[in-house]
């Protein structure tokens, strides 16, 4: 039995097909500019104005010859820029959506932080971690348990890193932002604390929000409630929503964040949080806009671009994605996880449904 007021039926299903489209093709279009110090959203709309592409309507262009010098891009830009796109780049923010989806299929929804660990050891390379996982991960393989791996020697607890594996979980729970919450918080202490853990309680809450909320404001308001008033997340996504509502050009909304939280680096939580909060209220329900927004506002750019493709992509269904987004991924996703490179997107999406669909009452709480 599915909890009361759960969605389920076709259109779940293609939500969460639209949930993984959206995140792979924001990830994808973030990819190429993810370097927060020196992709500058200045630099960032310098590009795009150089080569043609604003307003941004579709991946970005490949640099024209000679631009090197002033606009050095990621080395996979060559596997995702228009033109070039087969399938999606492999990539972290892909990956742990794809192991999340396994560790729920393995050990269910009564999963422990201790089994996510021990299939991290088996099923993710460790030179495909980064910051805080990295940090985690060295701590498991020298015997240490949850929450020590998380603390241990670990500079980066209130980094990004449990913010982009939080999808799965609001996938799984649609229209169940509580329980959806509680699973990425199970998911995040093994190598975060503080806002790096509301990070991801926030995010999977506001995917699982949007299987029933008619905007994305409203789904990022009710994510709020998952997460305590007074952190400084919650603090900004307030912040970022108060200044959208007093009128100011997104830009200028994105000057003010950046004043207020940017002394905290381009990978912290807190501040990316305050760009995606942005990109899904200026981008106003449009799949599109809201995913060139929140590339454009810079920081963790791919990470962000995933989050809120995610969520606009649950909002709008696979249906609702317009085909230059999901046409060049050709339903195929690269992924370092082991047994998982080369899967289909559409199927894993299905196996999604799949959990959704079997979730009991509480399961998670």
């Amino acid at each position: 039995m599915t909890p009361p007021g759960t969605p389920q039926g076709p259109r779940t299903a293609e939500r969460i097909l639209g949930g993984w489209l959206g995140r792979i093709a924001g990830n994808m279009l973030g990819k190429p500019v993810e370097r927060g110090d020196y992709w500058t959203r200045d630099r960032i709309d310098r590009y795009l104005r150089l080569t043609g592409a604003l307003p941004l309507t579709d991946y970005l262009p490949e640099p024209p010859p000679g631009s090197a010098a002033d606009f050095e891009l990621r080395p996979e830009w060559r596997s995702c820029v228009r033109g070039r796109i087969h399938g999606s780049c492999r990539d972290d923010d892909v990956d742990y959506a794809i192991l999340g989806l396994h560790l729920l299929e393995t050990h269910g929804f009564d999963f422990t932080t201790e089994q996510v660990g021990e299939l991290w050891l088996l099923r993710l390379p460790y030179l495909q971690t980064f910051t805080a996982e990295r940090a985690a991960y060295r701590n498991l393989t020298a015997g240490l348990k949850p929450p020590l791996t998380a603390t241990y020697d670990n500079p980066h607890q209130e980094w990004i890193g449990a913010l982009i594996r939080a999808d799965i979980f609001g996938w799984t729970c649609p229209g169940d932002p509580a329980r959806a919450a509680s699973l990425a918080r199970r998911d995040a202490v093994l190598s975060h604390t503080g806002n790096g853990v509301y990070g991801a309680m926030w995010a999977a809450a506001m995917i699982a929000a949007a299987f029933t909320a008619t905007t994305a404001r409203e789904a990022v308001e009710t994510a709020l409630t998952r997460v305590p008033a007074s952190c400084r997340l919650a603090r900004t996504v307030r912040r970022a929503t108060a200044l959208y509502d007093a009128g100011l050009p997104w830009s200028d909304a994105l000057t003010e964040l950046d004043r207020e939280t940017g002394r905290l680096g381009w990978i912290h939580t807190v501040p990316n949080a305050g760009v995606i909060t942005a990109g899904l209220l200026y981008g106003a329900g449009d799949f599109t806009s809201t995913i060139a927004l929140t590339v454009r506002g810079g920081l963790d750019t791919d990470s962000n671009g995933a989050t809120a493709g995610s969520v606009a992509g649950v909002l709008c269904g696979a249906s609702g994605i317009p085909p230059q987004w999901t046409r060049p991924l050709e339903d195929r996703v690269r992924s370092a996880v082991f047994g998982f490179d080369g899967a289909r997107i559409g199927e894993l999406a299905n196996r999604t449904a799949r959990l959704a669909a079997a979730t009991p009452a509480g399961a998670g709480a």
